[in-house]
């Protein structure tokens, strides 16, 4: 028997939405040590799993990895649809538990796009790898398609940029109670159109926030100036998605955001992915106040889910 867990993340962003410039996407993130996907695997002749998504991504594992089959138990799971990666850690959790219950080798970073993973952004699989902060380095724009690759025609993008979490800095996370984020068919017509028509100049904007505030940030332990880094990176990529979510932040995201950007223990605060999870950037010593806020800000919409993570420095674990 096998257990795999691993941790969520946040996405802020891509570096560049724009057909224009010579590589598209670039995401940059960070791995959470909470809340964790945990999914364990016992050898067997078949596949068998009670939720029906995990039993589709075990029987492409023993596909892939050329074994006989697996019970798969899924413990803890991300929230379906949030902002938090739930898709692709569950993905890769299945097919790193099935492969370790059967001993093989394997390679979650050439076998995620085999099972739909992978695509744009490649901050889960570099998350669920080894953790920290990540920046990949998009793909050349060339291979853009205004149909969605079959799975597997694609390689997840390579890490441009890693750096471990300070450990004293910490990520308020704030998921209201409304609707899932995009996932699936829907986000990919979204992301098409977005693209076909994104202004190539944030991308230049993105960029001198990345090379002159964030990296440096994160390299120096600031964290006020990456939250403030990320933040901006946020708003600029809310200018593309604007049409298509509704605004800059997709309702009440918007609203979430404002109220904690006027608190002063969040020194930066936006929206992961596709929402509704939204983000605020705080250390140790705030964490508490950041919290309060955060509860504060979820009454106003309706309420939600609030809590305080740590920045995940490892990848998956595996007992």
């Amino acid at each position: 028997m096998v257990r795999v867990a691993s941790g969520g993340r946040l996405h802020f962003g891509f570096g560049n939405l724009s057909l224009s410039h010579e590589r598209l996407y670039g995401a940059l993130g960070v791995g959470l040590d909470r809340p964790e996907t945990v999914v364990e695997a016992t050898p067997a002749e078949t596949v068998s799993c009670a939720d029906a998504t995990v039993r589709d991504y075990a029987a492409r594992a023993t596909d892939l990895l050329d074994v006989s089959g697996a019970d798969v138990t899924v413990h803890e799971r991300l929230p379906r649809h949030a902002g938090l990666g739930s898709g692709t850690q569950l993905a890769l959790a299945t097919l790193a538990a099935v492969a370790e219950a059967h001993g093989r080798a394997y390679d979650v970073r050439e076998l995620a796009p085999q099972l739909g993973r992978g695509g744009r952004s490649g901050v889960g699989v570099a998350t669920f790898e080894s953790g920290g902060f990540v920046l990949d380095a998009g793909h050349p724009t060339t291979r853009f398609t205004t149909d969605r690759p079959v799975d597997g025609d694609w390689a997840v993008p390579p890490v441009a940029a890693r750096h471990a979490v300070p450990d004293d800095w910490r990520f308020l996370v704030c998921i209201p109670d409304v609707d899932p984020g995009r996932d699936g068919d829907e986000e990919d017509e979204s992301m098409r159109s977005v693209v076909e028509r994104a202004d190539p100049a944030i991308a230049d904007r993105i960029a001198g926030i990345l090379t002159r505030r964030l990296l440096p940030a994160i390299a120096t332990g600031s964290a006020e100036r990456f939250g403030e880094a990320v933040a901006e990176v946020g708003r600029l990529n809310g200018a593309w998605y604007a049409d298509e979510q509704g605004g800059v932040y997709r309702p009440p995201v918007g609203a979430l955001v404002e109220r904690l950007a006027e608190t002063p223990a969040v020194y930066g605060a936006g929206q992961s992915s596709w929402g509704p999870a939204v983000y605020g950037v705080t250390d140790v010593a705030h964490a508490d106040a950041a919290l309060e806020a955060g509860e504060e800000a979820l009454d106003a919409v309706g309420g939600g889910r609030v809590f305080v993570a740590r920045g995940r420095n490892r990848g998956a674990r595996v007992e």
